[in-house]
């Protein structure tokens, strides 16, 4: 049995985070010892695994919690998490597709700014003026701030 502080460590997972997850389901409710300390099996362990690997590849939440329904299943059709994964995809390259719009205004912002007084700063100019911009980037914002 493992405590809560051997899982954080072995998944590179907070405590804090594995307590979340417990809170809306994602984890089960842990076993306690005598003293009412956590502990959990390896498959609480590879479960946090596959949650923490889900939230790298960005998967939401009410995804990751499709897949693990769908782990636990296992006579379920495949294509199911095919879909999640899909979907998944989708997202990433409109995320992608938003942030090249980004770079390129930002990469043009910076390439016209010559220096001097900042009264005449290019970049201070297209940021006062959103129809200085070449690229249509507003929807881009939400990527930007929880960055």
């Amino acid at each position: 049995m493992l405590t809560i502080g051997t899982l954080a460590r072995r998944t590179g997972t907070k405590v804090q985070t594995i307590r979340y997850y417990e809170q809306i389901g994602l984890m089960p409710e842990p076993g306690r010892s005598e003293g009412g300390q956590r502990r959990y099996a390896e498959e609480e362990l590879d479960r946090l695994a596959f949650i923490r690997h889900s939230r790298q590849l960005g998967f939401p939440l009410e995804a990751i919690r499709e897949l693990l329904d769908l782990s636990e299943h296992p006579a379920r059709p495949c294509a199911e998490a095919d879909a999640i994964a899909a979907r998944q995809l989708r997202a990433v390259e409109r995320k992608i597709a938003r942030l090249q719009a980004l770079q390129s205004e930002l990469s043009r912002m910076v390439a016209e700014c010559h220096g001097g007084a900042a009264s005449r700063c290019r970049v201070l100019e297209v940021l006062k003026d959103h129809s200085e911009c070449l690229t249509e980037h507003a929807q881009a914002e939400g990527v930007a701030e929880r960055a």
